[in-house]
């Protein structure tokens, strides 16, 4: 195994972002960088033994900044959307940024995958990673506290690349982290609706026309969002009202337990992705914004479906949803999650 850093371009206040490439002895290679602890490129072999880059990215920092779409990203401090942008702790209103108004999406106007992370490399023989470190400072983008978080990716030689979270604070807070990467198991180049899909849910959490849960925990069953047993993410993506999949799925699985959660298996590559977690949410995004006018690496315009987000998480809009489980962290507590994507040809 093998890691090293490179220059990766600078920041308008002039601090530089790197790149830290990591490579297994399958000679699988993943590549992040300090912006936004961003996971830029990971390419696999297939069954061809072609090398596949499966993440959507672009070529350069400065895409990276102008991005919108959270590609490869860290996602926090909280994933996905809180209504109205509020919450109440202890008797207290908490008014965050309204980036999708009326909504809070992603950590707000400056969210995690807009800043700098400080990060020290894991070089042990059979261990490379990187880990990364943020303090995200009291009141920032609306948040009390003071936030110490550490993400950590590890690629291992069963190319799984692995993601622990951690985070502790001084004030009572929120907090819902996971990581944006777009997949392709197809390398980037069509779309993703031949991609064949296993969610481990019964259920979901249905939303109102802003992407906000109800409050409801539904069964999947009877409808387009059954993905309880293998079907292609393509077979009813048109008879969905929003365009495709931006759905939060209620895992089959205890409270923090770590699960496999989830299987995609694209037939051309013969690559399989299985997903685990110990979040009791994933969200499924398929890209539905994608429109054609972005132009990823390797001069790939981005088309709508092509990728998917299996983003592991607690459920959206949990700080004003009692009944879901609880995103707040406590200063005597440690939030932790932990997440591995593994990758391999069939």
């Amino acid at each position: 195994m093998k890691i090293h850093v490179k220059a990766f371009g600078k920041l308008s206040d002039g601090r530089q972002a790197d790149i830290i490439v990591i490579e297994n002895d399958n000679k699988s290679i993943c590549k992040l960088t300090n912006y936004g602890g961003i996971v830029t490129s990971w390419t696999v072999p297939d069954k061809h033994g072609n090398m596949v880059d499966i993440v959507l990215g672009w070529d350069n920092i400065e895409k990276y900044i102008e991005d919108s779409s959270y590609l490869g990203a860290i996602i926090g401090r909280y994933g996905n959307r809180i209504a109205n942008a509020l919450f109440s702790l202890d008797g207290k209103e908490y008014k965050l940024a309204a980036n999708q108004a009326p909504n809070h999406l992603h950590g707000g106007n400056i969210g995690f995958n807009k800043v700098l992370w400080d990060y020290s490399l894991i070089d042990q023989p059979n261990e490379k990673g990187v880990i990364f470190r943020y303090l995200s400072r009291d009141m920032e983008e609306g948040y009390p506290g003071n936030l110490n978080v550490e993400v950590t990716y590890r690629l291992t030689n069963h190319n799984e690349l692995i993601i622990d979270y951690k985070a502790a604070t001084d004030k009572k807070t929120h907090v819902n982290l996971t990581n944006h990467a777009y997949f392709n198991l197809n390398g980037c180049a069509d779309d993703v609706l031949k991609h064949v899909l296993k969610i481990y849910a019964d259920h979901y959490t249905p939303s109102d026309k802003t992407l906000i849960p109800t409050g409801e925990i539904a069964p999947v069953k009877g409808t387009n969002l059954d993905f309880s047993e293998k079907k292609a993410i393509g077979e009813r993506i048109k008879k969905m009202d929003i365009g495709g999949y931006d759905h939060n799925f209620v895992l089959n699985k205890q409270p923090g337990a770590f699960e496999l959660i989830a299987e995609v298996y694209e037939p051309r590559t013969g690559l399989k992705m299985d997903v685990f977690t110990t979040e009791p949410g994933v969200q499924l995004y398929t890209a539905i914004h994608f429109d054609g006018s972005m132009t990823g690496k390797g001069s790939v315009k981005y088309k709508q479906y092509y990728g998917y987000c299996l983003e592991t998480q607690h459920f959206p809009d949990s700080p004003n949803k009692p009944h879901f489980p609880s995103t707040i962290v406590n200063p005597w507590e440690t939030y932790s999650q932990k997440t591995v994507y593994k990758v391999y040809a069939q």
